[in-house]
């Protein structure tokens, strides 16, 4: 069962027995994007496994515009955002 009030009427789906425990399962823990850059360390850093979060993809360019007062373009941002979800640009989808 997922859920704690999930009914305890149920059966085993194998034998049909009703003598059930509940077993607490794994779950996921995820980080905030403040924690991941934290952890991380600023962009740049010759940390190897920085670029393996694609979290931190377009992280250098962000801070960098932002230092030079600079707003990101927009097809920019469109294409980081994209990135961290998993689609990466087309000029970059064949490295």
């Amino acid at each position: 069962m997922r859920k704690v009030s999930d009914p305890k009427g149920v059966a085993c789906q194998h034998c049909g027995g009703q003598d059930l425990e509940r077993a607490i399962s794994s779950f996921a823990h995820h980080k905030t994007m403040a924690g991941v850059w934290e952890s991380s360390g600023p962009p740049g850093m010759s940390n190897d496994d920085y670029y393996k979060d694609p979290r931190n993809i377009g992280r250098w360019t962000e801070d960098r515009l932002g230092q030079l007062g600079v707003d990101m373009p927009e097809e920019a941002r469109q294409m980081i955002d994209a990135a961290r979800d998993g689609t990466m640009p087309e000029p970059l989808s064949d490295l």
